[in-house]
């Protein structure tokens, strides 16, 4: 728990150095991001059993059945709220006739993998149960986050579907698949080896990992840790019928420098080079976007992920 702890104590430490500095209550923030975004249809309504299970829906206007957007929030499975969403990726969305479910799910330390997916997926599911009532296409849903919600947009997209046909909860029995799928700073492995591979010995040193996976730091070379890697991992599941996908990165390319501290690298550009090579091998499209291409070309990264969804969740 050694980094984790760190790692806690740095932000703990940060966030008293901006307030001290700016005078600004913390909560602020979160209000300013709550009062530009529009109003929900359905606000802090429950999709599951826990404190945490709540969802904000916002309804196209449509006479007919709309397609749906899932957004999960990052935070690295530990922090993160659903108000943190794209205010320009939601009035996109909803410009172009596709509703959008912004949700909380349960965090760590509390909760360990694969519980933060789980609810991910229930939320998805109950959608589905509602998709009647709430005008929604249940054929026709995609998702996107960034960091651990791009991760767990990824995880859903590319796994089997989950739905348990013969249970008697009505939500369980919905599916999870998904149509398409756009995310920033994606993880597609949560394999602590292929990480330090592919990005460096930081990023895979990040102190998140001990409370997603909940084991210490010495158990990171053990057995039981390789099978949770594993499992963890979205591009394990990936096979040629799964859903295409837009990524964004704005971490430079390159190696990181020898001085990076754990965690550095999270959100590295490699971890979608890798992907897009899995996915072109299966002929499944892969789009990805840097920093660096806008810098150069111009045009806007949610404008585009708003095409990507018209296109995937709008067309034939």
């Amino acid at each position: 728990m050694k980094f984790y702890r760190i790692f806690l104590l740095i932000v703990f430490a940060t966030g008293l150095a901006l307030a001290k500095e700016t005078n600004v209550a913390r909560v602020q923030p979160v209000r300013r991001a709550e009062a530009a975004r529009p109003a929900p249809d359905l606000a802090d309504f429950k999709y599951g059993p826990y404190e945490r299970n709540v969802l904000d829906l916002w309804k196209a206007k449509s006479g007919k059945r709309t397609p749906l957007v899932v957004a999960i929030h990052g935070g690295g499975f530990h922090a993160g709220d659903k108000l943190g969403i794209s205010v320009q990726l939601l009035k996109g969305l909803l410009t172009n006739g596709i509703s959008m479910m912004a949700i909380n799910y349960r965090l760590s330390p509390g909760v360990h993998f694969p519980a933060h997916y789980m609810d991910c997926a229930r939320a998805i599911q109950f959608a589905r149960l509602h998709a009647k009532e709430w005008n929604i296409d249940p054929k026709r849903i995609g998702a996107t986050g960034g960091s651990a919600g791009a991760g767990t947009s990824l995880w859903i997209g590319f796994h089997d579907d989950m739905a348990d046909r013969k249970n008697p909860a009505p939500v369980l029995r919905q599916s999870t698949r998904l149509r398409c799928m756009a995310v920033l700073g994606a993880q597609s492995t949560y394999d602590l080896r292929l990480i330090k591979e592919w990005v460096g010995e930081a990023a895979a040193r990040h102190p998140a990992f001990e409370g997603f996976y909940g084991i210490t730091t010495d158990e990171w070379d053990t057995p039981k840790a390789h099978n949770l890697y594993e499992e963890a991992s979205a591009i394990n599941y990936l096979t040629a019928d799964d859903p295409p996908v837009f990524l964004y990165y704005s971490e430079p390319y390159g190696p990181l420098p020898a001085n990076a501290k754990p965690g550095a690298g999270i959100h590295h550009p490699n971890f979608g080079t890798k992907l897009r090579e899995k996915m072109d091998a299966l002929r499944i499209e892969c789009i990805m976007k840097h920093k660096d291409d806008y810098d150069r070309d111009g045009g806007n990264m949610n404008e585009d992920m708003v095409k990507f969804f018209v296109k995937y969740l709008k067309g034939k």
